[in-house]
């Protein structure tokens, strides 16, 4: 079957977004699927924290260790004119591609300004403009003006409180513009938790651009350019899993991020180490290599990733799934609840 982009609406009441996190992380409720055969899908209503009691000791956990930067900068022109700042990647400690919110676009050459630090603009690449920070280095900038980027569908600023509940407790190596929203809901309790049940662990880096937030424009799938994200999987990622393998476990990806690294790393038909860029668009009808079931959040509609679980867990699945979460009260989004899914039967 060819799916197209409006197969991937679905209408969501406002009062589902959840807008701040939850107090507790894990305390977040999690929709777990079983499929029973290809055509059936059994949904059941549990807590992120009951995720132990659904892994097995053979199985593998993989995470994605990138650490949000305070990426968004308000400021003006030399005119005076204010700016709203995005940066989607840091190329060098002094260069970056940004998008950038303004009454009229700045001009090549012009000069912005952040707190005390100016910014030079380069060139422009459809919507996103290189920005040149001539003094201080990005990492000081944005550590010194910069806000989390929080999603713009939660519809407010950045508090201080989202400095540490907009971030994983694992993060490590900082590069990311938007947060990989499901490893949000893991706290130091629930990893301790499924350590004792004897599950192992692996870690990938994916940098997740504000590209994610990109809505899909095309109708015709074919037609809709991914945003690229840069990615490294180790080669002890790749013997965890080989090791997994081994003595019959699940590879579970803990998101989309993790997955769309993992299969990445293995477009050339097996798992190998790979350190680069991705622009790999996951549709239904996508063969999955490596992920046996993947732990998400509800994504939003007509999206790319709403796109991927479908590929993962079946359409028609996600679909059902989905009405039950709205039915059901669910939190939608990156603050909101979270999905436990097997890969679909072929």
């Amino acid at each position: 079957m060819t799916y197209h982009k409006s197969d991937f609406h679905y209408d969501l009441p406002d009062e589902r977004i959840a807008r701040y996190p939850l107090p507790e992380r894990s305390a977040a409720r999690m929709l777990v699927a079983r499929v029973m055969d290809a055509d059936t899908v059994e949904l059941g209503d549990r807590q992120v924290r009951d995720l132990p009691d659904y892994l097995d000791p053979a199985d593998l956990l993989v995470f994605n260790n990138t650490r949000v930067l305070p990426a968004r900068l308000y400021g003006h022109k030399a005119s005076g004119g204010k700016i709203e700042i995005l940066i989607e990647r840091l190329k060098s400690p002094h260069e970056a591609s940004a998008y950038i919110r303004a009454s009229k676009s700045p001009q090549t050459g012009s000069t912005l300004h952040i707190g005390n630090a100016t910014l030079r603009v380069g060139d422009r690449d459809d919507a996103l403009f290189t920005l040149y920070s001539d003094g201080a280095p990005w990492q000081e900038l944005l550590a010194a003006h910069g806000e989390m980027p929080i999603p713009p569908y939660l519809e407010r600023r950045a508090q201080d409180s989202d400095s540490e509940r907009y971030q994983t407790v694992y993060a490590k190596h900082s590069g990311a513009v938007a947060a990989p929203t499901a490893g949000l809901h893991f706290d130091d309790a629930l990893l301790a938790a499924i350590a004792a049940r004897g599950v192992q662990r692996a870690e990938i880096t994916l940098h997740v651009g504000a590209g994610t937030f990109q809505p899909v424009r095309h109708e015709n799938l074919a037609e809709h350019i991914m945003h690229e994200e840069w990615l490294t999987v180790g080669e002890d990622v790749v013997d965890a899993v080989a090791a997994c393998r081994a003595r019959g476990g699940r590879v579970i990806a803990v998101g989309t991020t993790a997955l769309r690294a993992l299969e990445s790393a293995a477009a050339g038909g097996n798992l190998a180490p790979y350190t680069g860029d991705t622009r790999l668009f996951i549709t239904p009808g996508y063969r999955f290599r490596v992920v046996d079931a993947l732990f998400t959040n509800f994504h939003l509609p007509e999206s790319t990733l709403l796109m991927l679980v479908s590929a993962f867990a079946g359409y028609d699945n996600i679909r059902r799934a989905y009405q039950h979460a709205i039915a059901h009260d669910y939190r939608f989004y990156s603050y909101g609840d979270a999905m436990f899914l097997p890969k679909r039967l072929y």
